[in-house]
């Protein structure tokens, strides 16, 4: 018995607490998803003005029901891989691949974008701390590049460690970066654009250059909403997890709310309290010159001491989402080799630390690609739009994946512990669809008709992805029929192992 039970491989280890995975969707949406893109969403959507946080209030909208549809696929389905295993299981294998496949690309693609988007916050730190001649050192690739880079590989080091470490470090993150939000949310409501136009007149804000302002469109606002639904995505990570999680039927689909919830309140009211305080005008133009940041346009309503603390906390945020999402997409290839897509090396575990070592490099080295193609393009949207893109695919099928679960799969769909009654099932997934839909036809519309050159479109990236997803899913199904296995007999009927 004991020589069997030393032999037998190791298994992901069930520690993560509730305040740990609650952590996890924290960091990983709050960051650049609300300190950077909200701001410089003024140039990717020109025209969106000061609405910005009803944008964030109706985008919760979809983005809640889309939290409900993982919390009751979650709570029967607690297995390492999250959203992968809910469509593998409840709707159909192959599409189920291909979108978690793509998400995984999107997610480490918006790594990248997280990392290459922590350096500016920097800049601006140096800047506000009374070194401004160091700081445009931090915009040239030769110094942005290597920062970013370092940023991703230091997270792999503490995912490698385990998941006690990994839990510690983004518990602590998370407290570290809440001072700095609340300090700016009040200051943004207790001071006035006449506030900031006086700090203009006395040079503490420099001036942007003069440039004429866009009209507002509904066109734009729909964009807008298609690109701040990016920053409610981190949930997810919370699903990838599910192999780790205590009491994960009670604590998955828990945590999802909880952050979901906290997440949407804060959004809509850290926007509020910016917009209210610096002129929509002003962080147009800006944002036309260079990346902005909320800290960077607070910092002079605020003593310069508490400014540099601000962009310390809020580095601090950026950097969060580093760790969670590796761990998210690293948890989603191990679950790939479990099911024999991947390669079983991608499957296998530490036998101390108890992480997808191999898994978690790979992800790392995608993040690393993203960094490169951030400083190649000039920009960084492109990556949001692929994440987009990716991600609202997902939540679409999970909204497909609740309603052909009974039919599907019956035995696993009794296992439901959370929103059980069929009705309000059928009716959430039915309006996630609807609003999921319409979000996705509107980004792809939108894609579609940009002057981006066609190898810098989201839709081409996207489409290109899911044909290497194909041809991988494909190549994997054939080989295991020729060993005499019926994948969706024997391998996609149940859960993958614990």
């Amino acid at each position: 018995m004991s020589a069997t039970t030393s032999a037998a491989p190791p298994q992901l280890a069930r520690e993560i607490g509730l305040l740990g995975l609650i952590a996890t969707a924290i960091c990983a949406m709050i960051g650049v998803g609300i300190n950077i893109i909200p701001f410089m969403i003024q140039r990717s959507q020109p025209g969106v003005g000061a609405t910005v946080p009803l944008v964030f209030l109706i985008t919760a909208v979809p983005a809640g029901l889309a939290a409900l549809c993982y919390a009751m696929l979650s709570s029967a389905m607690p297995r390492a891989g999250g959203s992968y295993v809910y469509a593998t299981r409840a709707l159909r294998p192959f599409p189920g691949f291909l979108a978690s496949f793509a998400q995984w690309f999107g997610l480490s693609m918006g790594m990248g974008v997280v990392a290459y988007l922590f350096v500016p916050m920097l800049r601006d730190t140096l800047a506000t701390a009374g070194w401004p001649q160091l700081a445009p050192v931090f915009d040239e690739p030769y110094a942005r590049v290597p920062i970013a880079l370092a940023a991703i590989w230091s997270f792999w080091w503490v995912n490698q460690r385990g998941i006690k470490t990994y839990e510690r470090t983004v518990v602590l993150m998370t407290a570290a970066m809440i001072a700095g939000p609340l300090i700016m949310t009040v200051t943004g409501f207790l001071a006035s654009p006449g506030d900031f136009a006086a700090a203009i007149a006395r040079g503490d804000v420099a001036a942007p250059p003069a440039a004429p302002l866009p009209e507002f469109s509904i066109a734009r606002f729909m964009g807008a909403a298609v690109v701040l639904f990016s920053s409610f995505i981190g949930f997810d990570a919370i699903s990838q997890a599910g192999g780790e999680a205590r009491n994960p039927s009670r604590n998955l689909p828990r945590s999802i709310l909880i952050a979901i919830g906290a997440v949407a309140l804060y959004y809509v009211l850290f926007t509020a309290a910016v917009y209210h305080a610096v002129p929509w005008e002003h962080i147009y133009r800006v944002s036309l010159v260079r990346d902005v940041s909320a800290p960077a346009l607070l910092a002079p309503l605020m003593p310069a001491w508490l400014g540099v603390i601000i962009l310390l906390t809020v580095t601090v945020a950026i950097l969060d989402s580093i760790p969670s999402v590796m761990l998210a997409n690293s948890r989603m290839i191990f679950a790939f080799s479990q099911d024999r897509i991947f390669p079983a090396a991608f499957g296998r575990v530490h036998p101390r630390f108890r992480t997808p070592r191999h898994a978690t490099t790979l992800t790392a080295l995608a993040g690393s690609l993203s960094v490169l193609g951030c400083a190649f393009a000039g920009d960084f949207f492109l990556g949001v739009d692929l994440l987009v893109v990716s991600m609202l695919v997902n939540f679409f099928l999970m909204a497909l994946a609740v309603l052909a679960f009974p039919s599907v799969n019956p035995e696993l769909y009794a296992q439901v512990r959370f929103l059980r009654s069929r009705r309000s099932q059928v009716a959430v997934a039915t309006a996630s669809l609807a609003m999921l839909g319409g979000l996705l036809a509107v980004q792809v519309v939108m894609d579609l008709r940009s002057d981006a050159p066609w190898y810098l479109k989201s839709t081409t990236s996207w489409s290109a992805i899911m044909a290497l997803g194909a041809l991988i899913f494909l190549r994997s199904w054939q080989a295991l029929r020729r060993e005499g296995i019926d994948p969706r007999r024997d391998i996609f009927r149940h859960l993958p192992q614990a």
